[in-house]
C-alpha cells in the first residue's frame, strides 16, 4: 500500500520594525523556503508562526507584543501549532520575554538568525518552550542570498551592525553589541547579487553608516565602499541612509557630489539641537557645528535633500529649549522630518535623569513641531511645480497609474509622487513634470 504522503509545513511570517529587522528577516525567510517549508501569506492559520520583532523603544515592544498575542491566540483556537519570536526584543527580553506572554514555543536571539530552520524543525517536535539566545557574532553577519519583501528593484545593503555610540535614550548598544563592519569583498558581493536579480536602487544602512571601517582601522571607509559600487553596471541609485552627523567628513561630500549613482539625498539624524541636551544626550554635536555642516553640505551640493530625525520631551527640555530647536527647524528647512517622543527606556542613563517632561508636553511639543515641518514641506513640494524629476516608478495599478519616487524620497518612510497615466512598469524610471501636489505627494506626469 502506497505510504500517505506528508503534508508541508506551512510558516507564516511577520517581520517588525526598522530596514535593518527587514534584512534579518529576508535571510530567515531565504533559510525557511531552502529547508523546504512553504510561505504562507495567512500567518493567522499557518502551522508556525515566525515573528521577527523590534524592541528598540516603548511603542515598538508594545507592538511587537501585541502581535505575539495574536498569534497565541490563533494557537489558542487551533489555527496556528507552534509561535516563535525571533528579533530585537527577544535578544533584548531573552527568557523573561516567556514570562511577557503565555504560549510561546520557542524565541530566538540574533546571533540564531540563520539556524532558525532547524529550530522549526526542533520546535515542531518539542513539548517544551525553549530559548536559542547563541551569542551575537564577532563579525557583521552575512547577509548574501535573501528572499526579499521589499519590491524586487530595490533593497537594503547593510553594511554594519552593532553600534559603539553610547547615546544616553538608546538600548542599541545592549541589544546589538559593538559595531561590526561587513568586509568590503562581502558588501560589494552581496550588493552584485542583488542588482543580478533585478534590483536598480540600493539603500545603504547600518546604525552608523559613517563608522564603517573604522573597526578594519579604515579611514573614509563608506566613501571607499561606495565608490568601488559605481562599477555595478546596472546598479542606478545608491542612497546613503542613518549617517552620524560628526561621521560626515569632506572626503564623504566630495563623494556624494562627484559620484554619479549616489543619489543626492542624504538621512542625517540630529536628535536635537539645544547644546545642553545634546549633552545630556552624550552626543558629540552642538548647535553650531550642525549648522556648519547643513551649511556645507547645501553649498558643495545644491540639490541636496536632508532628512533628519528628532527626540522631543528629552529630560531638561525646557519651552525654552524646545522653542530654540523649533526655531532652527524653521531655519533648516529639512525636506523630511521624522519625530519621536522620549521615552524612558530600562537600562539606559536617560531614564534616570532629572527633569521628565511630563507625557502631555511631549505630545504637544510633537504636534506644534510637526505643524511647523508640514508648512516647510508643503512650501518645498509647491516651489517643485514644473520641475521635471527622473522617477523610478515603483508600483502601476489596473488604470495605469503609478507611484514612483524622485532621489529625493526614500522608499517606506518619504513621501512619493503620484504618476498620471504612467507608460513605464515597476522598476523603470521615467522623465517627469511636476504639476501639482497633494499634501507631501508630488503629482508628475511624462515629460
Amino acid at each position: 500500500m502506497a505510504r500517505k504522503k506528508q503534508k508541508n509545513v506551512t510558516v507564516g511570517f511577520v517581520s517588525l520594525g526598522c530596514p535593518k529587522n527587514v534584512v534579518d528577516s529576508e535571510r530567515m525567510l531565504a533559510e525557511i523556503v531552502q529547508a523546504g517549508f512553504l510561505i504562507t501569506d495567512e500567518p493567522d492559520n499557518a502551522d508556525v508562526v515566525v515573528i521577527n520583532t523590534c524592541g528598540f523603544i516603548e511603542p515598538a515592544k508594545a507592538e511587537a507584543l501585541d502581535v505575539i498575542k495574536h498569534a497565541v491566540d490563533c494557537k489558542d483556537g487551533g489555527n496556528v501549532k507552534k509561535v516563535i519570536v525571533a528579533g530585537c526584543l527577544s535578544q533584548r527580553l531573552g527568557r523573561q520575554l516567556f514570562n511577557q506572554t503565555d504560549g510561546i514555543d520557542a524565541i530566538v536571539g540574533l546571533g540564531e538568525r540563520d539556524n532558525i530552520a532547524q529550530i522549526i524543525k526542533k520546535t515542531i517536535r518539542s513539548t517544551q518552550p525553549e530559548a536559542y539566545l547563541g551569542h551575537l557574532p564577532e563579525q557583521c553577519s552575512d547577509d548574501r542570498t535573501r528572499l526579499l519583501i521589499t519590491p524586487r528593484h530595490w533593497a537594503y545593503l547593510r553594511i554594519g551592525e552593532g553600534c559603539n555610540h553610547r547615546c544616553s535614550f538608546c538600548t542599541i548598544p545592549m541589544i546589538k553589541g559593538r559595531f561590526r563592519s561587513k568586509s568590503p569583498d562581502m558588501a560589494l558581493d552581496e550588493a552584485a547579487e542583488l542588482v543580478s536579480t533585478g534590483v536598480v536602487e540600493l539603500n545603504i544602512i547600518a546604525q552608523d553608516s559613517t563608522y564603517y571601517g573604522r573597526d578594519f582601522k579604515t579611514k573614509n571607509g563608506l566613501s571607499k565602499l561606495v565608490k568601488k559600487m559605481e562599477d555595478i553596471a546596472a546598479l542606478k541609485w545608491i542612497r546613503l541612509m542613518y549617517l552620524w552627523p560628526t561621521g560626515i567628513t569632506d572626503e564623504l561630500i566630495e563623494t556624494v557630489a562627484k559620484n554619479e549613482k549616489i543619489v543626492h539625498y542624504l538621512d542625517i539624524p540630529i536628535q536635537h539641537i539645544n547644546d545642553k541636551i545634546l549633552k545630556a544626550m552624550y552626543r558629540p554635536d552642538t548647535k553650531e557645528r550642525l549648522q556648519r555642516l547643513i551649511e556645507k553640505l547645501r553649498c558643495a551640493i545644491p540639490d541636496i535633500v536632508i532628512r533628519t530625525t528628532l527626540i522631543i520631551g528629552f529630560p531638561g527640555e525646557t519651552d525654552q529649549r524646545f522653542t530654540e530647536l523649533l526655531e532652527f527647524i524653521k531655519w533648516a528647512e529639512f525636506d523630511a522630518l521624522g519625530c519621536f517622543k522620549f521615552y524612558p527606556e530600562s537600562g539606559t542613563d536617560a531614564a534616570k535623569m532629572a527633569a521628565q517632561v511630563p507625557d502631555e508636553v511631549k505630545q504637544q511639543r510633537l504636534e506644534e513641531l510637526m505643524l511647523t515641518q508640514q508648512k516647510i514641506a508643503f512650501a518645498k513640494n509647491k516651489r517643485r511645480t514644473g520641475s521635471e524629476l527622473t522617477c523610478l516608478v515603483d508600483s502601476v495599478d489596473g488604470n495605469g497609474n503609478g507611484l514612483g519616487r524622485f532621489y529625493g524620497q526614500a522608499p517606506d518612510i518619504d513621501s512619493v509622487c503620484i504618476i498620471k497615466s504612467c507608460p513605464e512598469k515597476t522598476g523603470k524610471f521615467i522623465k517627469t513634470r511636476v504639476i501639482g501636489t497633494k499634501d507631501y505627494d508630488l503629482v508628475v506626469e511624462q515629460v
